[in-house]
């Protein structure tokens, strides 16, 4: 226990116990809303996307912030995930398993499936830097948008069936279509809910601070800083950039599963190239490195486009000019000296109190 609180109370744990805060005090203002009726059905709905992007978003920001490689596949792992998920809750429904157990088996194998994929790809896509980097793992999530958009896949008593391009698969009695190329999943047994995507950010969350934390957390920055200086130090600059991108590529798969057994049905395209330059707008914002900043970024932005939903065609415009502001507003010299000023004056203050 004393462990536990030294690792979040501890020195240099701030951003760390801030990150965690939030998410415990938005759960718990929620789960009492919710409770009392005083959530609209709207609200209600978003609740499993929001913690699901926040989770890609983190797992993003490890690689962007982090370890300072440009990663425009992020959707592409979370479309990994997604249709594991479908597959593997289809033929465990039909089992009759329990929900539950459904929805953490699917996360789990989501997550594993993305990460090694994650891990093949990163060998040789990890030598790249910058644009060329950016390019790759863009062409990469294409592919995976491009190959589910064509997979047909359903089960029958003689196991899996997979087709490509043309829906060949012949299916035996009782059998069931789960991917239907371009109509995507369909007839999906949906099991996530608020408290499961609660759990999993507390995962990421736990996942992502101890990894920058460890001796490979401290290695995978030294190398973003000056791969040079890393590697003259003995750190081998490929085996850190791998991890950290195997880890993004799992929180990215485990996001996409939890956010697939929300809808009973969902199509390819929900996790095209616009959705990774989405999650990479929310890291940004969010500022590169600070998991909070991710945090409240991300619900922010996945919310607000329905909020404005009443505008119609205004709904985006209007979008685009908070983006633009926020991003004006976060890299303003003169309101950063501000916030310092009062961030020391409340540290000074405190001090003086004790």
């Amino acid at each position: 226990m004393k462990g536990l609180l030294n690792w979040l109370f501890g020195a240099k744990r701030r951003s760390r116990t801030i990150s965690f805060m939030i998410v415990i005090i938005s759960y718990i203002v929620l789960s009492i809303m919710i409770s009392t009726g005083n959530l609209s059905r709207l609200m209600m709905s978003l609740l499993v996307p929001v913690c699901a992007y926040i989770v890609a978003a983190l797992g993003l920001n490890l690689n962007v912030g982090i370890s300072g490689e440009l990663n425009l596949g992020q959707a592409g792992f979370m479309s990994i995930g997604a249709f594991t998920a479908v597959i593997l809750s289809g033929i465990f429904s039909a089992n009759g398993m329990n929900p539950a157990l459904i929805l953490l088996i699917c996360i789990i194998a989501g997550a594993v499936m993305a990460a090694l994929i994650g891990w093949l790809i990163s060998v040789p896509v990890l030598k790249l830097q910058g644009d060329y980097l950016a390019i790759v793992t863009l062409a990469f999530g294409q592919i995976i948008m491009s190959l589910v958009n064509n997979l047909y896949a359903g089960f029958d008593a003689n196991g899996l069936h997979f087709a490509f391009v043309t829906n060949t698969i012949e299916l035996g009695e009782g059998g069931k279509m789960l991917i239907s190329g371009p109509m995507g999943a369909t007839g999906v047994n949906t099991a996530s809910s608020f408290t499961a995507g609660f759990i999993l950010i507390l995962c990421a969350l736990f996942a992502v601070y101890n990894l920058i934390d460890s001796r490979n957390g401290r290695a995978i920055m030294a190398a973003r800083d000056n791969r040079i200086a890393a590697e003259s130090v003995g750190i081998s600059v490929s085996k850190t950039k791998t991890l950290a991108f195997v880890i993004s590529s799992c929180l990215a798969g485990a996001a996409g599963a939890l956010y697939a057994l929300n809808y009973s049905s969902f199509v390819a395209t929900k996790f095209d190239f616009n959705n990774s330059i989405l999650l990479l707008v929310y890291v940004v914002l969010g500022g590169l490195g600070n998991m909070s900043g991710t945090i409240i970024s991300t619900a922010l932005l996945v919310i607000l486009p329905e909020m404005l939903r009443f505008l119609q065609s205004y709904r985006m415009l209007i979008y685009a000019v908070v983006l633009i502001a926020i991003m004006l507003v976060s890299n303003n010299e003169w309101l950063k000296v501000k916030a310092e000023q009062l961030k020391k004056k409340l540290t000074s203050k405190r001090k003086g109190v004790q």
